[in-house]
């Protein structure tokens, strides 16, 4: 027993062990738990709880769910005319929650069901994940696995005013390790130049020690590595193991969780915003997979030159013939096209390789051979923090699925840095980019949508695409400050 959940070892790494319903009701009254939080997430990934009296909790409600849910208020969920929802705890996402000292809370991540037994709810981003488990079986496959790398900013104040926009609009970031620092304290950092750094430029080990002893003791979710990131002014990086797919998703919501509570608690903020800082990188959630069958990883190949076998090949081939339409999903905001631009480390060219992060696919070669064949995996680089994991990990694992069924090859691999190349070059190469802005992604979503059919409905589909003209639109009627500096003296 590590912290408050068991743990197994599978493919020589470690993961959680599932508990029944009655261990949980077992446990709650072992460790005197006072409430119960119960956690799930919209259609566009926000993180909701509501929170119930442990001393109410049945077995019945585990079971059965609790009707404690009005649908029309979660962006994307419901309309007002049909809005009763029932929350259904998951009992192996137990979880105490660490920083509530006062009254012992635990919290449970919940699925969502329509009321009046009308089944599960369609837009249920954690449905849809369990959902392409489920069609990744029907595919011959038993699992996959999914590792994600999410960055995120670290600040200590960050003030902005945009509901005065006839007064005007402005943002302000307040950071010690930044270059625009004004109180002169600490080791400030240049741009792009905060990789890595030892303290005391870097000022927030502390901060990472402890969002990783929360992640690691009380959540379940084991954290091998952490460190600054690129970026200036508190650009973090936590390391987490991989895990299934739903089972990631779940951790990669709760990670995001810990780091906002943690945070607070250390007086700063933290954002997962993508692009907050101009001029600087900006945060991704590089995402990691491999599918499973016979309990051997079916990417690996030792026979091949890559050591990726023709089904990884064709994996990777689905995700680069479908990656504009993926940006949808996996760079869901206005601000992610701030990131996705040459000269960041951003994957801004649709391409793949070893060991090369100008491209939009890495294959991680750090080792070689059969005894790391279980590490054999595709990093896709285009995602980033503001997405919803449970849509991504689903949507990247349809467009793999399409093309190992359409048997779609990659090509060969991109040994050159793609930054360095013409435009020229890579029209000859066949080196497509992603969408520039949300709404140029959001129009290749809806001409090529059917990759996603035996995952996500059309009503699915179609109101994540309602969501994101409507960001689209709010951010392009506005004008942006930095256009008074270019056109005011026109």
């Amino acid at each position: 027993m590590k912290g408050n959940l068991p743990y197994k070892v599978i493919h020589g790494e470690t993961t959680q062990v599932k508990y029944s319903a009655d261990e949980i009701f077992a446990k709650i009254k072992h460790e005197n738990i006072r409430f119960i939080d119960l956690q799930f997430s919209s259609l566009v990934g926000r993180y909701h709880h509501t929170t119930i009296s442990a001393a109410t909790f049945t077995p019945e409600q585990m079971k059965d769910g609790l009707p404690k849910l009005d649908g029309s208020s979660i962006v994307g969920f419901t309309s007002v005319d049909d809005s009763d929802l029932v929350l259904k705890p998951d009992p192996n996402t137990f979880a105490i929650i660490p920083w509530v000292t006062e009254k012992k809370t635990a919290r449970l991540i919940c699925d969502i069901y329509w009321g009046r037994g009308r089944g599960r709810l369609e837009r249920d981003p954690r449905g849809i994940a369990q959902k392409a488990e489920e069609y990744l079986k029907t595919q011959g496959f038993d699992f996959s696995y999914w590792g994600p790398e999410v960055e995120f900013f670290v600040f200590d104040k960050v003030h902005w005013d945009v509901l005065t926009p006839y007064k005007g609009q402005s943002y302000s970031i307040e950071s010690k390790e930044a270059p625009w620092n004004q109180e002169g304290t600490g080791y400030p950092m240049g741009l792009q130049e905060g990789y890595y750094p030892s303290s005391p430029s870097d000022t927030l080990t502390e901060f990472r020690n402890e969002c990783v002893d929360m992640l690691n003791e009380h959540f379940g979710i084991l954290c091998d590595n952490h460190h600054h990131e690129v970026a200036t002014a508190g650009q973090c990086e936590i390391d987490i193991k991989y895990d299934y797919l739903t089972n990631a998703a779940d951790g990669a919501q709760t990670y995001k969780y810990v780091v906002r509570n943690v945070a607070q608690k250390f007086g700063k903020v933290a954002t997962m915003m993508p692009k907050p800082i101009s001029m600087d990188a900006g945060s991704g959630m590089h995402t990691n997979v491999s599918l499973w069958k016979d309990n051997k990883n079916a990417f690996f190949d030792r026979d091949a030159k890559d050591e990726i076998s023709q089904i990884g090949r064709y994996f990777c081939g689905g995700i680069l013939n479908h990656a504009r339409a993926l940006c949808a999903i996996t760079n869901p905001t206005t601000n992610s096209y701030h990131r996705l631009v040459p000269g960041y480390e951003a994957p801004v060219y649709i391409a793949w390789s070893p060991s090369n992060r100008s491209a939009a696919i890495r294959v991680p070669e750090h080792f070689r051979g059969e005894k790391y064949a279980y590490l054999k995996r595709f990093e896709y680089r285009a995602p980033d923090p503001s997405s919803n994991p449970y849509l991504v990990f689903s949507a990247v694992l349809a467009a793999g699925l399409d093309g190992i069924k359409k048997k779609m090859d990659p090509g060969d691999p991109v040994l050159e840095n793609i930054y360095h190349m013409t435009k020229e070059e890579r029209v000859k190469r066949g080196i497509k980019t992603v969408p520039a802005t949300l709404g140029e992604a959001l129009d290749e979503l809806e001409s090529d949508r059917k990759f996603l059919n035996p995952v996500f409905s059309n009503d699915v589909i179609d109101k994540i695409i309602e969501l994101g003209r409507k960001d689209h639109r709010e951010i392009s009627i506005r004008p942006h400050p930095h256009e008074f500096y270019l056109y005011f003296d026109v």
